[in-house]
């Protein structure tokens, strides 16, 4: 039986190695294809794909089992769940591939795009710019449908003219500046607050007018720490929540 191939990573050292081992292998199981098989290869196997040991592996695969993501099988194997629910709490611990997996794995449809005058919430970001480049997406739980967020990404124009869009409706922006358009990432600023759904929100949404919502707001840097991307999102209240767990080393 063939079986599912993950994206590689590259580790960084001061992160602990069995989380970032499972946001990636999270990130590539939700962003897979549905024609992509869902056996796992071995513990082994996977261990020397990320070159990390199979204890650490054995660790990061713990942590999806607990998510509902795979389930394993003695003598079997290890395999992804297809009917996996995508609207979990996420465990963010500093890493790119942590906001990858936080955003993949749900139903992409592009609601607009397009070239418009830098917006005011965003002008402190871009302030050398006077367009920058916008997506509107509205992501949905592939098995109910069921609208889950809605995102805005404002991104530096000169990006904008290298982003397909039909990469966007697969895979998160961050993934699209990183592995698509090859933008060095540094590190990602997210900020979470409650707020009120307005007209629009509960409208895309499908929820009560005022209803609670998330609102991220998620700021990505390049390694000169000039901003490549800010993504405004706004989450329903009641299917997601966020623990940020802070490393003391």
């Amino acid at each position: 039986m063939t079986s599912f191939a993950p994206d590689s990573i590259v580790l960084n050292r001061k992160l602990p190695l069995w989380y970032q081992v499972s946001q990636s292998l999270r990130a590539s199981i939700l962003g897979r294809s549905p024609r992509d098989p869902l056996r796992l290869p071995t513990e082994e196997q996977l261990a020397g794909h990320y070159g990390v040991s199979v204890l650490t592996m054995r660790q990061a695969l713990k942590e999806l089992e607990d998510e509902g993501l795979i389930t394993r099988h003695r003598r079997r194997g290890t395999f992804i769940e297809p009917d996996a629910r995508r609207g979990a709490p996420v465990r963010l611990l500093g890493s790119v591939d942590a906001i990858v997996a936080q955003q993949s794995g749900m139903k992409a449809e592009l609601l607009g795009h397009g070239t418009v005058p830098v917006p005011p919430e965003v002008a402190e970001y871009f302030p050398e710019s006077v367009e920058v480049g916008t997506y509107h997406r509205l992501r949905s739980d592939e098995t109910t449908g069921e609208p889950t967020n809605h995102a805005r990404n404002y991104v530096r124009p000169e990006l904008a003219a290298r982003i397909d869009v039909d990469d966007l409706v697969r895979w998160p922006m961050t993934k699209v500046l990183r592995d698509v358009v090859g933008m060095d990432i540094s590190r990602i600023t997210d900020t979470v607050e409650a707020r009120l759904a307005d007209p629009e929100t509960a409208r895309l949404l499908e929820v009560p007018l005022l209803s609670p919502i998330l609102h991220y707001t998620g700021v990505t840097y390049d390694t000169a720490g000039r901003v490549l991307d800010v993504a405004v999102i706004h989450y329903r209240g009641d299917r997601f929540s966020f623990t940020v767990t802070l490393d003391a080393t």
